[in-house]
């Protein structure tokens, strides 16, 4: 992929297109306090709001890949008890930042019970499904046919104590099955088994998670 498809655009850009979503309206926040959440974001920083104010099921419609609009899988209607895994702290605060998240090609055909210790090792931490959507609706072409990635930093955990064997993904749409036709080549929020590989699937992770003030 090229790099140029990788780059975030500035802090300041990434808080006006949430504003141009409406982003900032549907999560209860002023639009200033996104852009002055901005002013104090490093450069290689992603904006994200807090899943509590902006969950998966909020974000996902806003994506759009050649003008077909995202979606949620019709079997994932629990998408927005996914949460972080152990591990993996998300700040406080309605809006913080995740440094230089990365696709994870390299751990395609990996499966996520696989890549999870692999991406720790490496002093790096997996992407949480809310942090993968927002990288998205700042950087579309991000996602691409051939390589899309889960967002393993997000399990849902059940009454028992247990992890649910579902972990969330970010890929396009072949538009088959409940799918249907109209939604193909449209990005998609599903889930796939954690012990399972898929060979077009890397596993997005990031740098750190900060706070910001404003």
């Amino acid at each position: 992929m090229p790099v140029a498809s990788l780059t975030l655009p500035s802090p300041a850009a990434q808080a006006e297109r949430l504003v141009a979503l409406g982003v900032h309206e549907r999560a209860g926040l002023p639009a200033a306090d996104l852009r002055a959440a901005a002013v104090s974001a490093g450069g290689d920083a992603l904006l994200v709001v807090h899943p509590t104010l902006a969950p998966a099921s909020v974000l996902a419609p806003l994506l759009c890949l050649d003008e077909r609009p995202g979606f949620v899988v019709e079997d994932m209607t629990d998408v927005d008890a996914f949460g972080p895994i152990p591990g993996v702290e998300v700040p406080d605060g309605p809006v913080y930042t995740v440094a230089g998240p990365d696709r994870g090609d390299e751990l395609a055909n990996w499966s996520p019970d696989e890549a999870l210790p692999a991406i720790v090792e490496a002093g790096r931490t997996p992407l949480t499904l809310t942090e993968g959507i927002a990288w998205l609706l700042q950087c579309p072409d991000v996602l691409e046919r051939t390589a899309c990635f889960m967002t393993i930093g997000s399990r849902l955990r059940k009454p028992n104590g247990r992890l649910d064997s579902r972990t969330p993904a970010l890929w396009i749409s072949n538009g088959t099955g409940r799918d249907g036709r109209a939604r193909r080549g449209a990005p998609k929020v599903g889930w796939c088994w954690a012990g399972n590989r898929h060979t077009w699937l890397g596993f997005a992770s990031a740098a750190r998670r900060d706070p910001l003030a404003g």
